[in-house]
């Protein structure tokens, strides 16, 4: 198998300083209790607290702040004393924390190295590790579905209670469905004035296909009565929490309230006119 070294330009490599401004007590108030909330959220969704609960992150397209979420939910249920790993299974996605890019996730699955060697301290809390992606493969998805991912996973699980995957874009690729076997639940970002209905709509159907628990929405760069959350978004909130089922009902509801209201509406104005 012949791997690709993954280059990347050292400004767009983010130092201990850039990651600290955006992780855990460095962010505004109401971005760090945004994040609370979707651990609590996310701790009641999965109650089992005598394995290892493992959880994807996904969106529907880039740009949605996917991997910003991931490593604050990361950061922020580590903060609790819990043991957590952060993996990086966009393969495709440069590699951008400070700590060695490689060996990492892509390495470990063509049994290159070993969990001890792809294992790393981010340097934030010292019960939070991190694995890289690692180099870029010809064959991400037959990666990550293989029988080698499934014994990693399995093998990871003994030392932390919760193992985060941030995933590729389910309407990029299909490398973060192939992954659905092994985690037991999907939470997807949202970004607001970015994504569309339809993008949306498409990615939880894929995902609703694979049969993968979807256990709420993050949506991003959210906005309240005027003023924002900051850059990064009002991350934690849950939007439409449940199932695509739930939301498509949504939308037919809403559509067949204006239908009405339409129909109402004429019926009215015939009236008038009589």
């Amino acid at each position: 198998m012949i791997f690709r070294k993954r280059t990347i330009p050292d400004e767009e490599i983010m130092t201990l300083k850039e990651q600290r401004s955006m992780l855990g007590d460095q962010l505004n108030f109401a971005a760090a209790e945004a994040y609370k909330l979707l651990r609590a959220n996310l701790t009641f969704s999965l109650p089992d607290e005598q394995k290892c609960r493992v959880v994807g992150v996904t969106s529907a397209v880039r740009g949605e702040g996917k991997s910003t979420t991931s490593i604050n939910l990361a950061y922020t249920l580590a903060e609790t004393g819990k043991r957590v790993l952060l993996v990086e299974a966009d393969m495709q996605l440069a590699h951008r924390l400070a700590i060695d890019a490689a060996p990492g996730l892509s390495n470990l699955l063509a049994g290159l190295c070993r969990e001890k060697d792809v294992v790393q301290d981010v340097g934030l809390l010292e019960n939070m590790k991190v694995i890289t992606s690692g180099d870029v493969p010809p064959n991400p998805s037959e990666l990550l579905g293989s029988e080698r991912m499934s014994t990693v996973v399995e093998t990871l699980a003994r030392s932390f209670d919760f193992i985060i995957f941030d995933l590729p874009p389910v309407n990029a690729v299909s490398d973060g469905l192939v992954v659905s076997r092994f985690i037991q639940g999907m939470i997807v970002v949202v970004r607001q004035d970015y994504s569309d209905r339809q993008g949306l709509s498409a990615a939880l159907r894929q995902l609703e296909y694979m049969h993968i628990k979807v256990l709420g929405f993050v949506m991003t760069h959210s906005s309240i009565s005027g003023g924002r959350y900051g850059r990064y978004g009002r991350y934690g909130r849950y939007g439409r929490y449940g199932q695509y089922g739930r939301y498509e009902s949504e939308s037919r509801e809403t559509g067949a309230d204006q239908e009405r209201a339409r129909k109402t509406g004429s019926a009215k104005s015939r009236k008038s006119k009589r």
